[in-house]
């Protein structure tokens, strides 16, 4: 299935599961809640830090969130957030599988 779905994965070096749960809390509509046009999520440790992995519908919907919400609230400061921006790479999704 061709989709116009865009990945992005974001790489805290250094952060953890308690920088990220002040991080989520700060910019997800909600407990369990998904913002706008962000179709999955995902996040764990990983080497060297913390991953995040969002699918959104549209590149549109991510550059929505990024500039409407994530980067407003970022850069205000989230107490007992990530203290730096992420590495960041995106992807225009071929294929989602359920």
């Amino acid at each position: 299935m061709a989709t116009n779905a865009y990945g992005v994965v974001h790489f805290f070096a250094g952060g953890t599961q308690d920088q990220y749960d002040a991080s989520i809390a700060a910019v997800h509509p909600g407990e369990g809640l998904l913002p706008d046009g962000q179709l999955f999520h995902a996040a764990g440790p990983s080497e060297g830090g913390w991953t995040i992995m969002a699918v959104h519908e549209s590149k549109e919907s991510w550059e929505a969130f990024r500039d409407g919400i994530l980067m407003p609230r970022m850069q205000a400061g989230i107490e007992g957030g990530f203290p730096a921006p992420p590495e960041e790479t995106t992807v225009d999704l071929y294929k989602i599988l359920p």
